[in-house]
């Protein structure tokens, strides 16, 4: 799959966002090494401390089938701005590697990529094993 039907399944996965409070709807599309796509919307809630983010969402699903080798991932906000991944959701991403590409754009066709490890410099890491 390419980037750019990988953002397409961002903005598709945008119409699900439950933001009633900041009315900031957001979607993300991630890309696996096999191949396999896992979107995810953001969730808000009442207690603003629970709202979980597109991003967040995307990456729980794929690992909670087993996938953990992430590709990429796409990120749609809104129509005219281009939004970047919070920093919980960039320490969150940077766990799966930090060469994994974050594809940020809008309606207008402006498309920014980085590397996870790009977006998180310095990041908390810890050794495995």
């Amino acid at each position: 799959m390419n980037y750019e039907k990988l953002f397409l399944k961002a903005k598709e996965a945008r119409q699900l966002a439950y933001a009633p409070y900041s009315n900031f709807f957001v979607g993300a599309a991630l890309l696996t090494s096999t191949g396999e796509v896992f979107t995810g919307c953001n969730i808000e809630n009442a207690s603003y401390g629970l709202t979980i983010c597109a991003e967040r969402v995307a990456v729980a699903k794929a690992v909670s089938i087993g996938q953990r080798k992430i590709k990429a991932i796409a990120l749609y906000g809104s129509d005219e701005e281009i939004i970047s991944p919070c920093g919980a959701c960039r320490q969150v991403i940077l766990e799966f590697g930090k060469d994994i590409d974050i594809i940020m754009g809008n309606d207008q066709g402006i498309q920014m990529i980085k590397k996870a490890g790009e977006l998180l410099p310095g990041a908390f890491t810890l050794e495995i094993g």
